[in-house]
This record gives C-alpha cells, structure tokens and sequence, in this order.
C-alpha cells in the first residue's frame, strides 16, 4: 500500500454545527500494521469544544427536545440504514485506523448499525407511570432527556462505542459532543456525516477530535453539558469523575477489567477453548472484558492449557487489511505497555506456555505486533495477575475448589465480565450470585455481550449502565407531575 507523504496526508476536521471546522493544529493518525500516518486529524481544544457545546445547546432548545419520538425514531432507522449500506467503507476505515482484523471491523460496524435499530425501536415504548395516591389526586412521572450530554470514547472499538453511547442519547432527545480518542477518530467523524445525511439536525450530534488533556478535559469539565459518558482508563475516568462533581451532573463510567474464566472439570472443551482464545486475541487482547484470565480446576489443567497452547500457536498475524486471525496493537506506547509485563515474566515463577514477545520476520519490523501470549502457573503475587495489561496475553491459575475459584476471581479491584464453564447448573447460579461483575456467562463468552444486554461494571470497572433498555434509561431523567383535582361537591 502506498503511503502519502506529510504534505499529501487528507486533513479531516471538526464537525460542529453541521459544519467541518478546520482547526490550525493536527494530529497523525497512523496506521498501527506500519506505523506510518495515512491522515491528518484536527486537534481541538477549549475553543471548538466551546462551540461544539453552544450548537448542542441552541440544537436542543429549538428543534430536537420538540421532535416527537415517532421522528427521533425514523431518523435514527435512517442512521442505521446510512451504516449499512457504508459499512465496507466504514470497515475499512476503522482497521486503518486501529489495526483490527477486517473481519472485526465489518462486524463492528453492523453492531454499531444495530445500535440504532434497537434504540429506535426502544424509544415508542419509553414512558413514564401513573402513580395511585387519593381520588382527588392524579400523579405520574415523565421521562425527559437531559439536554447537552458530552460523550469521551476510546481507541480500540470507536465505532461501536460511539454507537453505543450516541444512539440511546440521541433517540431519548438528547444533542451530543462527541470527543474520539487522537489514535482512531475517522469513524466517529464519518458516522457524524452519516447522521446529518438521514436528517439529524445540525449541532444534534457536534464531534471534536483531540488530546484527553485538551478536548476531553474541556469537555468533562463544560458548565453547560448536563451528563457525561466515558470509556478508557481508570486514571483518566477518576478525572472525568472529578469534573462532573464540580458541576454536580451524572456521568456514566466504564473504566477496564480483569474478566475471569472459570473453568470446571465437567465443562465442554469444544466450545469453551475457541472462545477462551477468542476472548483475549479479538483485536489484540484490547478490549475491557477481555477474558485476560483463565482460573482452572487442576484436575483439567494440564488439558487445557496444551489445547490453548496450540491454538495460540496456530494464530495468524498480519496487517489488518488481510483479515488475519489477530491484527497489530494501536500504537508503539501500547505495544510497549504490554512488552513492559511480559519483560517481568522472565524474572519469576510464571511459565510462558506460548508466545511471549514480538513475532518475527521482516513483515512485522514495522507494526506494532505482539505474539498472542499464554502464561501459566500466575498466582495473585504477580502483577500480571492483577492489573489490565490490554494486550493478548492470557494468565493461566489453578483451583481446587470453588470457594478457591470466586476467592481468585475476586482478587483484582475490577469487576466487569466473567465467564463460567461447568454442566452443573446449579453450581453456575451459584458461582452468578457470588462474582461481582455486571455481567456473567455461563457455556458462553461474549465480551461486551450483545446489544440488547446491560452492561456496566462493578467496583473499579464503573458506575452505571449502558446498552439494553437500562441505557435508555439512563439517557432521561424522571420528573414527576402531582395535579389535585377537585371534586364536585
């Protein structure tokens, strides 16, 4: 693939108001498969999340709070529709972008798609209840959006994050500021046009490209957005969190995850292990419920840990563009990140069942690739046991019990997704009652789950809920209205 040189790079702007709004800094935006920039992305600050913010606001109090949900709701069918008929395009674009497997990315964008289908139809059945107190007195509750809501989204799914925030938003009458991550922001800036060509007002939905420190901080902490959603890293969502307090408004947070797999001796290898390896190679291992670790009853240890070790062994890797098994990591930072842990390995009692460190061979001297990596024999002492490495390397523990098994899963500061393998289905309810994690899966594991399903976190892996109806929800705050009604004497 020919590379454009600097001069040549296509320069993507702002969107705000329903305009492109260039800005007199840019980021690169390079491709993780070569590490070279393919585009130029404009680098907001204060100012344009100032004006993003103000088109969201005068959007909202004069066109998209008045327009019935029977129109939120066509509108967001049309959006829905704009990303399929786009999503070869769409597909394309996030796996230069963020280096995942095609086949990944043409997922992500029919997911993404379905996340406006659903809110759509969700949307005609949102209402408020009736509430009995005296004859004489006539309660119920309204459901209403907040107004302005900012939404900050990361790098490794941008697609279907922003999808998955925007779409409940927008359908409940929300306007939105969008802020994608510097690394991977062409999607959202794509789908914002998508949007406006099925008849999202101007200024409904606002996207400013940016630094964390610059556009997101700005956006967090803007007096006049009502609520706020974040995904990525703990660090940075503690400061989103501390913005919202200052301006006393509601933030959706979902910060990461340590997900375990738990292993039973009645559980069926046939379908637990291509799932297991799936769960922490689908785009690298750089998802937060990644199923990073694989507690396991010692009497099957041995068995799973070889069948696992050939299919880590057997894994493609290549440029995303060619649909590989397992795609680069985003960046040279990330792909440090997880070499720094692996480096730690060596020096401990871990055993290195397969992978381990950068793959070989001239075709990947210039990405940002990682063998997908199986570590047995991890105890709670290692650091790779407890905090999210968000890379492909999967840490291998051994169980006798099953006080043993939930004492392990429980051990990190996370509680996001996990992932139970048994027949026993009275052992499942019981092991689904005692983890705590917002979302639990028994004989299956998909990160995230599906559209339909809520999803939020536990301890430090968030607060609140998004997909499902709960998002909805979440989306609309409750005002309740008390008529006395006199009667007739």
């Amino acid at each position: 693939m020919r590379h454009a040189s600097e001069a040549e790079l296509p320069e993507h702007s702002a969107v705000i108001a329903g305009r492109k709004v260039p800005t007199a800094r840019w980021i690169d935006v390079v491709d993780p498969a070569t590490a070279r920039p393919f585009a130029r992305v404009a680098r907001c600050g204060p100012a344009e999340v100032r004006a993003a913010v103000e088109a969201a606001r005068h959007t909202y109090e004069t066109t998209w709070r008045f327009t019935s949900p029977v129109e939120r709701s066509a509108v967001c069918h049309r959006i829905a529709g704009g990303l399929r008929a786009r999503r070869q395009e769409l597909a394309r674009l996030e796996t230069l972008d963020t280096g995942k497997p095609l086949g990944q990315s043409l997922a992500d964008a029919g997911i993404a798609a379905r996340y406006f289908e659903f809110y759509a139809n969700a949307l005609e059945a949102l209402g408020g209840e009736t509430i009995q107190q005296r004859p004489d007195r006539l309660a119920f509750t309204l459901r209403e959006p907040y107004g302005v809501c900012g939404h900050i989204i990361p790098w490794n799914y941008p697609l279907q994050i922003a999808a998955r925030t925007l779409a409940p938003a927008l359908a409940a009458g929300n306007c939105c500021v969008l802020k994608p991550a510097e690394d991977a922001p062409l999607t959202s800036l794509r789908l914002a046009g998508i949007a406006e060509e099925a008849g999202l007002p101007a200024g409904a939905l606002n996207v400013v490209p940016g630094y964390g420190d610059e556009a997101g901080a700005a956006l967090a902490a803007h007096p006049d957005v009502d609520r706020l959603a974040f995904t990525g890293s703990r660090e940075a969502g503690e400061a989103v969190m501390t913005a919202a307090a200052r301006n006393i408004v509601p933030v959706t947070l979902e910060l990461g995850g340590k997900s375990p797999h738990l292993v039973f001796p009645d559980y069926d290898a046939a379908s637990a292990v291509p799932q297991i390896v799936e769960s922490i190679t689908e785009h690298a291992g750089q998802n937060c419920s990644a199923g990073s670790r694989l507690l396991v009853h010692r009497s099957v240890h041995d068995e799973l840990v070889a069948a696992l070790a050939e299919r880590f062994r057997s894994l493609r890797l290549g440029p995303g563009l060619d649909d590989p098994d397992m795609g680069p990591l985003i960046s040279a930072k990330q792909r440090d990140r997880v070499l720094g842990y692996l480096s730690e390995v060596s020096d401990s009692s871990i055993e290195v069942r397969a992978g381990g460190g950068v793959p070989g061979g001239e075709a990947f001297a210039d990405g940002f690739y990682v063998e997908p990596t199986l570590l047995d024999r991890v105890t709670p002492e290692h650091r790779v046991f407890n905090e999210e490495i968000f890379g492909p390397v999967l840490c291998v523990s051994v169980f006798d019990s099953m006080d043993e098994a939930v004492a392990l899963a429980e051990h990190t500061t996370y509680g996001l997704a996990a992932g139970i393998w048994t027949r026993d289905v009275t052992a499942a309810h019981w092991l689904a009652q005692r983890l705590r994690v917002g979302q639990v899966f028994v004989n299956n594991y998909s990160a995230a789950g599906g559209v339909e399903l809520p999803f939020g976190g536990y301890r430090r892996s968030g607060v609140g809920v998004e997909k499902g109806l709960e998002a909805l929800r979440e989306y609309t705050r409750c005002k309740t209205v008390a008529i006395h009604a006199r009667l007739p004497s």
